[in-house]
């Protein structure tokens, strides 16, 4: 019963996530709801479960905040299923970060395949609201997709490993019909309810031409706020996101720089040492001189 709750939660989501993710998510949870069940090797083949739960850590005088797997407003219920992240639970983390004098800047280590719509918006403002008081460092190793991407184009730059990929700009719904397969199975499924939309995506029937268009429009207008918080954060035209970044398909480290939808091509430790700083803990020579970033405004000084 609890990954049928479960497996209702997703359909009532709007998801910007990779197609692939969200295929292996549902396969999984469809397989355990009918009563499948399968080892902790077995999850981790089908939808590569993280198997250590990432923290927040501070590398010298920079913050350094995980943002792996996929991000969900409230991620307990997938988290013996996908591992991934909380957006609550993220906000609350560069909040405190942000609000840390000892911090001098924040690198949000990416590798997602994106998430729920609820909450990423929000984040997404957060993030960008917080832009010139100290430098504020997305960086992908290796996979930038989706709601991923609405997050973490508020940063003042994005910084992509060499085989990395950002994109996925698009929103996806799944209503399941199972109608077809009751009426083989001898089965039919009576619903009783008050209000006209009620009962609107039950899976015991074919949803009505109207439920269709109501659930596109909720889709569209996801897609449509998407575009526009990523046009803000990447200082563009809504038109140039819709056209230019990837149209719903991963872009690779090369091109994503070339059609401005990130800023350098670089490793995370090379990041790391633009303040001083290295991933293995040494301390490197901090350099005097600007780095010429379009987005870090004078965030850089401090």
């Amino acid at each position: 019963m609890r990954y049928a709750h479960i497996l209702m939660a997703v359909h009532e989501e709007l998801w910007a996530l990779r197609e692939d993710k969200l295929h292996a998510i549902l396969d999984f949870l469809h397989a355990q709801a009918a009563g499948e069940k399968f080892s902790a090797e077995q999850i981790e083949a089908r939808i590569n479960r993280q198997t250590e739960r990432e923290v927040a850590r501070a590398e010298g005088n920079v913050a350094v905040l995980p943002m792996h797997g996929v991000i969900a407003n409230r991620m307990s219920m997938f988290d013996d299923i996908s591992g991934g992240i909380s957006s609550e639970r993220f906000g609350r983390q560069f909040q405190a970060a942000v609000r840390d004098s000892s911090v001098k800047a924040i690198i949000i280590d990416a590798n997602t395949p994106g998430g729920a719509v609820s909450g990423t918006s929000e984040l997404s403002a957060m993030i960008y609201n917080a832009r010139g008081t100290k430098p504020i460092i997305c960086h992908v190793n290796a996979t930038l997709a989706s709601a991923g991407f609405w997050i973490g184009s508020a940063a003042d730059e994005i910084v992509v490993t060499p085989t990395g990929m950002v994109g996925s700009v698009g929103i996806l719904a799944v209503v399941d019909d199972i109608s077809g397969a009751l009426d083989k199975a001898g089965v039919r499924k009576q619903v009783f309810k008050a209000g006209e939309y009620k009962g609107d995506g039950l899976p015991f029937s074919a949803m009505s031409e109207e439920a269709q268009a109501r659930l596109q429009a909720s889709v569209d207008k996801a897609y449509d706020l998407f575009v526009e918080d990523l046009a803000r954060n990447r200082g563009v035209t809504a038109e140039a996101v819709r056209e230019n970044f990837g149209k719903g398909a991963m872009v690779d480290a090369a091109d994503a720089q070339r059609l401005g939808m990130i800023d350098r091509i670089g490793t995370l430790e090379e990041t790391l040492q633009r303040f001083g700083v290295s991933q293995f803990g040494a301390v490197t020579q901090q350099s005097t001189s600007r780095t010429g970033l379009s987005r870090q405004r004078a965030a850089l000084d401090l």
